[in-house]
């Protein structure tokens, strides 16, 4: 009796997708004491085998773990603003999906902006995705004429947009959602000021 080949390289993938599912929960637990290879099995339910079968490495399964919750983040703050014309309407939107992927699933939130600070294997691995949130923001400031300028304000907004995210991810900042949203499109709002 042979395996079909489809039903094999089908339920690869559904390990492959569990694994990095247990990685997103492990690499972004409150209080991560580390993601290895047999914790990732362990709760996965798969054995070794299967880890090796997807991932060369530990180092590897963590960057890929940190891509997929990156291209999570930028899809669906492409997909929000997507339709919208206004640029307010489009920096609202940008912000309420970043903040519903980053306060609703706080695993992901501490995976995308804190992993990078306490991962070795992601090393410098925030400052990868970082240009693309950038890019998204000097997108919106097309009202200031000077592109310096507009590098330079998109870069500072999304060090202070990512320091505020982590605050409230650890506690630091305690109020209320809506209120997080107002203060972060207020910053948006501020940076266009030429």
């Amino acid at each position: 009796m042979s395996i079909d080949r489809p039903d094999l390289d089908q339920r690869r993938l559904q390990r492959r997708t569990r694994l990095l599912e247990v990685g997103v929960d492990l690499l972004g637990a409150a209080d991560t004491r580390g993601v290895n290879v047999r914790a990732v099995c362990r709760a996965a339910g798969l054995t070794e085998r299967y880890f090796y079968e997807s991932f060369a490495d530990r180092d590897v399964y963590v960057r890929e773990v940190y891509t997929e919750v990156g291209d999570r983040a930028r899809a669906a703050v492409v997909a929000a603003v997507s339709r919208a014309t206004d640029p307010a309407e489009i920096a609202e939107l940008a912000v309420r999906a970043f903040v519903a992927l980053v306060l609703d699933h706080p695993e992901a939130g501490r995976v995308l902006l804190v992993a990078p600070l306490r991962e070795p294997a992601l090393g410098g691995r925030g400052l990868e995705l970082a240009p693309n949130f950038v890019a998204l923001v000097e997108d919106r400031l097309e009202v200031l004429d000077d592109p310096d300028e507009r590098a330079l304000r998109a870069l500072g907004l999304v060090g202070a947009l990512t320091s505020l995210f982590i605050g409230y991810l650890d506690g630091t900042v305690t109020v209320t959602r809506e209120r997080f949203v107002r203060h972060c499109l207020d910053l948006l709002r501020r940076a266009t000021y030429v």
